[in-house]
């Protein structure tokens, strides 16, 4: 991203380059508009080293800012004229990838403390108040956000087709939000599994204050160590830290856990883009560990598994508007965690954000969400029970399997 490649390359939106000199450079035309100011003077030459790396690293040393526009302008300018150059990997960079996302049990406990286990506090600032930390369902862009994940639990309940009286594993609980929501809607009782004690520790006082602790189990636990047999089996926005090479044992796992006549659904961020290894900051600073999958990755995997893939859903502005909305509530506590945790931080999360918004907005990523199961498994035959009902009804309880088939 020398000036030369900023004349040729940026077509889409206006960047102004200011040099810690003061020099300024305008390049392109039309919007999004920003002006990215070098408050370094070696800033310039450490993204050009490792871009993939160093663009988040340079931004939360306070080595750049965004001074008219904003973050997002900016970071979509970037992806929309120089995307492969700034995702570019080479191969000791790729060999290092693929080992840190090995995920061994043990490092699979670590790499979830890291990122997870920070203090409920801050989770709380910009979450929905049930603590949902995945993608949201927008039936309409300006629902707020505990409308869109209410829509998105009940969508997945109707997708895990339940009847009641059914026993579901919820593989990466995370704080409980969903798996009470299905106790609760859905007369099912749930055992959700966790790495987090933090997350345990809020889900089991949750469940406890809202009288499902007899209905909803949580457990400290690793999904390779669990025992048991369920009905119906969801995992939403775990997949994502399985590690490539564990694919396998994740999916003969719900094979060996699904009772006849069971199926699964999963939910996870996913790449358009051919298998390729993490960005390293986002390894660095918030996932270690984590490998996003193209399709091509999971679909192999859940063939070798002998599953059967009853529907794939791709959701992509969906989790650019959860992202979006996540940090205008974190910019309203900014100030509270910059004194409490550092401007270095804020930073650093504030890029984790708005980055992750942008690769949903003009990158790569989407969300796959897939129903899983035997020969056996009750698919049904079109999409029509997942949209037969009136938003309100929507919003109150999940249409079950039973149901479906009393109607047809």
């Amino acid at each position: 991203m020398r000036l030369g490649q900023l004349e040729e390359h940026v077509r889409r939106g206006e960047l102004t380059l200011v040099e810690a000199n003061g020099n300024r450079h305008r390049f392109g035309t039309g919007a999004p508009k920003a002006t990215w100011t070098m408050c370094k003077p070696d800033t310039m030459r450490r993204i050009l080293a490792n871009p993939a790396l160093e663009l988040g690293e340079t931004y939360m040393d306070g080595g750049w800012d965004v001074t008219d526009g904003t973050l997002a302008d900016l970071l979509t300018i970037l992806r929309s004229n120089f995307g492969d150059l700034i995702q570019r990997r080479s191969l000791i960079g790729e060999a290092i990838a693929r080992m840190q996302s090995w995920n061994a049990p043990k490092a699979s406990a670590s790499n979830v403390q890291r990122h997870y286990d920070l203090d409920e506090e801050l989770f709380r600032a910009f979450l929905d108040r049930g603590m949902h930390y995945s993608c949201a369902y927008y039936r309409d862009p300006d629902i707020s956000l505990e409308s869109a994940q209410l829509a998105k639990c009940n969508h997945i309940a109707r997708k895990l087709l339940l009847e009641p009286g059914q026993r579901v594993l919820d593989i990466g609980s995370g704080w409980g939000s969903l798996a009470m929501h299905l106790a609760e809607t859905a007369n099912v009782s749930v055992v959700g599994l966790t790495l987090s004690a933090e997350q345990l520790r809020v889900a089991q006082a949750e469940a406890m204050r809202r009288g499902l602790d007899d209905r909803v189990e949580f457990r400290l636990e690793d999904y390779r160590r669990h025992r048991g047999q369920y009905d119906r089996i969801v995992s939403v926005g775990m997949f994502e830290h399985v590690g490539r090479r564990n694919f396998g044992r994740y999916f003969a796992r719900l094979v060996d856990q699904l009772r006849p006549g069971g199926s699964a659904l999963l939910h996870t961020i996913g790449s358009t883009r051919p298998p390729n290894s993490t960005n390293a900051w986002f390894r660095r600073h918030i996932f270690p560990g984590g490998f996003i999958p193209s399709l091509s990755n999971i679909s192999i995997a859940i063939e070798r598994a002998r599953l059967h893939t009853g529907d794939i859903e791709i959701l992509r502005p969906h989790y650019a508007l959860t992202l979006k909305e996540w940090n205008r509530r974190f910019q309203i506590q900014r100030a509270h965690f910059a004194a409490t945790k550092g401007e270095a931080f804020c930073r650093m999360w504030e890029f984790y954000l708005v980055a992750s918004q942008t690769a949903f907005e003009c990158g790569d990523l989407v969300v796959f969400q897939m129903q899983l199961g035997g020969r056996d498994a009750p698919f049904p035959a079109t999409r029509d029970y997942l949209y037969a009902r009136s938003s309100d009804e929507c919003a109150t309880a999940p249409l079950a399997a039973g149901a479906l088939r009393r109607q047809e």
